[in-house]
C-alpha cells in the first residue's frame, strides 16, 4: 500500500518543479534492527524519488556498508542522506512522516541548488563564524 496519497504526490510534484539539479538519496537500512521502520523509510524514499527524474536512490546496509556509513557519519537506522552536487551534511534519522515530511522535500530542493534560501544578513552572520558548526534538530510527534 502506498504511503503518499495522490494529493500528496501532486503537491510534491509541484514543489519539485524547483529542483535545479540531480539529488541522490542514500538510505541506510538494516533488516534486523528496526526492520519495519527501515522498510517504511525505504518505501517512502522510493515513492518520493518516483516524482522527479532528478532524484536517485541508493540503499545501503549499515552493517555491511560500514565504510560508506562512516564516511557519511551515519551510525543508526533508518537514515537518509540528502546529497546534491556534494554532501551538504543533511541527514534524517527515523521515517520523515507528518511534519518532518515537508522538511525532507525542502532539503531535496535545497540540495539540488547548492544554495540555502537564507536572507543576506543571515548569510553574512554565518560567514563570520570562526569555525564550522554542527547543527542537530530533533523532533518528535506530539
Amino acid at each position: 500500500m502506498p504511503i503518499l496519497t495522490a494529493r500528496d504526490q501532486a503537491a510534491v510534484r509541484t514543489e519539485f518543479e524547483r529542483i535545479a539539479g540531480p539529488v541522490k538519496l542514500v538510505v541506510f537500512s538494516q533488516e534486523l534492527a528496526a526492520a519495519e521502520l527501515c522498510q517504511q523509510n525505504e518505501q517512502l524514499v522510493r515513492e518520493v524519488a518516483e516524482l522527479s527524474d532528478q532524484i536517485t536512490v541508493e540503499v545501503l546496509n549499515l552493517a555491511i556498508d560500514r565504510e560508506r556509513a562512516e564516511a557519511y557519519g551515519v551510525d543508526q537506522v533508518p537514515a537518509i542522506v540528502v546529497e546534491g552536487s556534494r554532501d551538504y551534511g543533511i541527514r534524517f534519522y527515523g521515517v520523515p512522516l507528518g511534519y518532518e515530511f515537508s522538511n525532507l522535500i525542502d532539503s531535496i530542493i535545497v540540495a539540488s541548488t547548492g544554495e540555502p534560501a537564507l536572507a543576506e544578513d543571515t548569510l553574512a552572520s554565518l560567514r563570520a563564524l570562526a569555525a564550522d558548526v554542527d547543527i542537530k534538530v530533533f523532533s518528535t510527534p506530539t
